[in-house]
């Protein structure tokens, strides 16, 4: 029997399950960068909030873990419940909650209210990405990988977007033009009910017909456990790597080869953008390698790589930055599906755990790379940072997944 990871369609409904909708996936994509380019205008706005409040460097890492946290915990509970009720238009109230946090963002007058502002982007945040993932998951038409790819790419052009977008506009003018930032929130909020229009119509097929098809692990619950565990591990190892270059590669730039802050910044851009290559790249391998190899691959496969980069000059740190943003981003879209296809009954719990977790370890690998630079120095960080990947090797205790249709 082909895989089928969708119902069976009545006469009325001429798609068939193993055919992608390319136009759901797309929609989804652009609401992703819409979502993750609001978020970016957080961090992106700390200089001028530092300079207008007179915050410490303390007071700005508690606006991150505000965020984080409120981005991250909710994510699995929401999936949870999302999981036993779907809720087509959730992600239209998620993209409510970040609509005000922008909005009392370019307005707030004290601390305590730039901190509700973010927790209720947040918010928006954790509503909005366990729902998206699984319409991506049900758009695929079993292309996973790729679905997974097209997906997180909107997210990383959003985060890329925001902070050129605030340069632009709040920058020049003050916090207060923070509000502009508003009308992107609408438009998200239109793409998703475009969303919301197919994901309901999808859901009253699946109770007409009654039937679902879906594609199950031939695993042990012990196995599936196991294996759950080992990719938190893997995600830990890639985040943990990813912030201390994100957050730190500009001052690291700067201290050893004594750069310019421009030039600084190109490099991280460079970073960047191979990280939203190896996006792209990672789910289509793996679904045409496997998924276990790909993961397998792309986080060991960067440790040769990261190894090196401390003892590199300019030129071939540069280089190998870009190499290892390749190699490395291609992990989490792959890691995902296959989390995914471990639990494919619990498709929003699952989705919620891995994108908050990712978020969590983010946060703080950020943080504590951050205290270990004050207490060493950013050289130090990316000696400690070059090992994380050898991590990786635990991948190949993954099992290779057999399925069977129920």
């Amino acid at each position: 029997m082909k895989n089928i990871d969708t119902v069976i369609l009545d006469e009325g409904h001429k798609e068939l399950a193993q055919k992608t909708i390319y136009s759901v996936l797309f929609s989804i994509a652009a609401a992703h960068m819409l979502n993750d380019l609001l978020q970016a205008v957080i961090p992106a706005a700390y200089p001028i909030l530092k300079e207008k409040y007179d915050l410490n460097f303390t007071q700005i890492g508690l606006i991150t873990f505000s965020y984080q946290m409120a981005a991250s915990i909710l994510q699995p509970f929401v999936g949870f419940y999302t999981d036993k009720k779907p809720k087509p238009y959730s992600q239209i109230f998620g993209m409510l909650f970040t609509l005000s946090g922008i909005v009392l963002l370019a307005y707030a007058t004290a601390f305590p209210i730039i901190l509700v502002s973010v927790v209720l982007v947040g918010i928006g945040s954790s509503i909005f990405h366990p729902e998206a993932s699984r319409v991506s998951y049900l758009a695929s038409g079993g292309k996973r990988g790729l679905a997974q790819s097209i997906f997180q790419i909107g997210g990383n052009l959003g985060t890329a977007l925001g902070p050129l977008l605030v340069a632009w506009i709040v920058v020049p003018h003050g916090q207060e033009y923070i509000v502009w930032f508003s009308a992107i929130a609408i438009m998200g909020i239109m793409v998703l009910s475009r969303i919301a229009k197919w994901y309901q119509e999808h859901l009253k097929v699946t109770a007409k017909k009654k039937i679902a098809l879906v594609d199950l692990p031939n695993l042990t619950p012990r196995q599936i456990t196991m294996s759950v565990i080992i990719l938190l591990v893997l995600i830990f190892s890639k985040y943990f790597y990813v912030a201390g270059i994100s957050s730190y590669f500009t001052f690291y730039l700067i201290e050893k080869f004594s750069v310019s802050v421009q030039d600084a910044q190109f490099y991280l851009f460079l970073f960047l953008l191979s990280l939203a290559i190896g996006t792209l790249l990672g789910g289509p391998l793996g679904d045409k390698f496997g998924r276990k190899y790909v993961i397998w691959f792309s986080v060991l496969g960067a440790a040769p790589f990261t190894l090196l980069m401390p003892y590199a000059n300019l030129f071939w740190t540069s280089v190998l930055s870009v190499v290892i943003g390749i190699i490395i981003s291609s992990a989490f879209p792959a890691i995902l599906v296959y989390a995914q296809e471990l639990l494919p009954k619990k498709l929003g719990m699952i989705s919620g755990l891995f994108y908050g977790f990712a978020f969590g370890m983010g946060g703080l690998g950020s943080a504590i790379l951050g205290y270990m630079a004050d207490q060493t120095s950013i050289e130090y960080v990316y000696h400690f940072c070059a090992y994380l990947p050898l991590i990786g090797i635990i991948a190949w205790f993954l099992p290779n997944l057999k399925k069977k249709t129920a």
